[in-house]
């Protein structure tokens, strides 16, 4: 991660409104310091995280996880290092299981997992609801929110993104094959990815209570605000990371992993994703903040939001409920991606996509609020 220091910045357009849509109102606003991924969330960091649920539910099936008489669950690691993914007996015996396939949906009679339930449970506490007024006095536990999230990605949108289209090679491979893992995960919904930050949070807390440290930190996506500030790296009015105006430097080389001119896909060096270090950084440190994959944020899609957010740290947000129309299910996502032309990699450019989606062109990365170490780019 690198720092991203404090500062203000005009938020808003650098450039013509070509839909004259006024979703976005060119401000002054002012944003704290954090902590950001250099590169969006890559297929191996996401792998880490499936494996772990995917190990930790096992482990439960298997009756490695015993629960004390304090109510606190405790691990049996030593038959837990017993769970080799390559052994056949260990299949077998999984085989039992509901965490496989059942026989009628395997082919050729291939014990294999079903990611399906592969689900991740979360418990996080709502400090915006517990500020409001209404609340003082009330209980902890109306404000605790438990949810279960699929785990893995959908690696069926590569398929379901592009009608008449060949991207089955891109399904079977993309996420698991280990010449992708330093590319960017996609297939990645809202929801999934707020999932991620949570056990990220619950991985590196272990860690610091495990060598008698009690700081507490928290992993989360980053607001539309923070997004772009960070984006600009320094350049207040600029329209692309690397500043104005062009896609091309003074060599005519692309700047970014996009759709140039009509359709050249592979001109910038990838016909889809490209390994997520790619390409130049911005002045933060920050690679691919236009291009490559769009990223998600926090910030709910309010097309009159700029008009009454704060100046200070402005955010907007809504965690949606199932039941709940789709207006309400918009997500900002921001800089573009593979397979998008120029104009929505501007850093200002703001569009949205559905909490509960999952696309073969979004993909993610966590922000942590943590105090500068020793100044501006200091990574982590």
């Amino acid at each position: 991660m690198v720092y991203v220091p404090q500062g203000t910045f005009h938020m808003g357009p650098s450039d013509e409104d070509p839909a004259y849509a006024f979703s976005s109102r060119n401000r002054s606003v002012s944003i704290s310091g954090f902590w950001m991924d250099a590169t969006e969330v890559t297929n191996n960091m996401y792998r880490q995280y499936t494996n772990w649920v995917r190990d930790s539910i096992v482990a439960k099936k298997m009756g490695y996880v015993k629960t004390g008489t304090d109510g606190a669950e405790r691990v049996d690691w030593v038959k837990m290092k017993t769970i080799k993914w390559n052994d056949p007996k260990t299949i077998e015996q999984l085989g039992q299981t509901d965490v496989m396939v059942a026989p009628p949906d395997r082919i050729n009679g291939k014990v294999e997992l079903d990611a399906s339930k592969i689900v991740y449970h979360s418990e996080i506490f709502n400090f915006g609801e517990a500020a409001k007024r209404e609340n003082a006095g009330k209980p902890r536990s109306q404000f605790i929110v438990k949810k279960d999230t699929r785990a893995y990605p959908d690696t069926l949108a590569w398929i379901r993104d592009f009608s008449y289209s060949y991207n089955e090679p891109m399904t079977q491979r993309y996420y698991s094959h280990p010449a992708f893992g330093n590319y960017p995960v996609v297939g990645v919904s809202w929801k999934q990815a707020e999932a991620f930050c949570e056990w990220r949070t619950h991985y590196l807390n272990a860690f610091l209570e495990s060598k008698k440290r009690s700081q507490e930190s928290k992993f989360r996506l980053p607001t539309e605000a923070q997004w772009e500030y960070a984006a600009r790296g320094g350049r207040s009015q600029s329209m692309f990371p690397w500043g104005n105006y062009y896609l091309r430097n003074k060599k005519g080389c692309l700047l970014a992993n996009f759709k140039p001119g009509r359709g050249n896909y592979p001109e910038d060096g990838g016909f889809y994703t490209v390994r997520a270090d790619a390409y130049w950084p911005n002045d933060f440190g920050l690679y691919n903040m236009s291009g490559n994959v769009a990223e998600w944020t926090s910030s709910i899609y309010y097309e009159g939001g700029y008009t009454f957010m704060h100046d200070q740290n402005p955010d907007v947000r809504y965690d949606a409920k199932d039941t709940d129309p789709p207006k309400m299910k918009r997500k900002v996502i921001r800089g573009g991606s593979w397979k998008d032309v120029g104009y929505y990699l501007q850093t200002s450019t703001r569009t949205y996509e559905y909490q509960d989606s999952a696309k073969s062109y979004i993909g993610f990365r966590s922000v942590i609020d943590l105090p500068a170490q020793s100044g501006r780019g200091r990574r982590k």
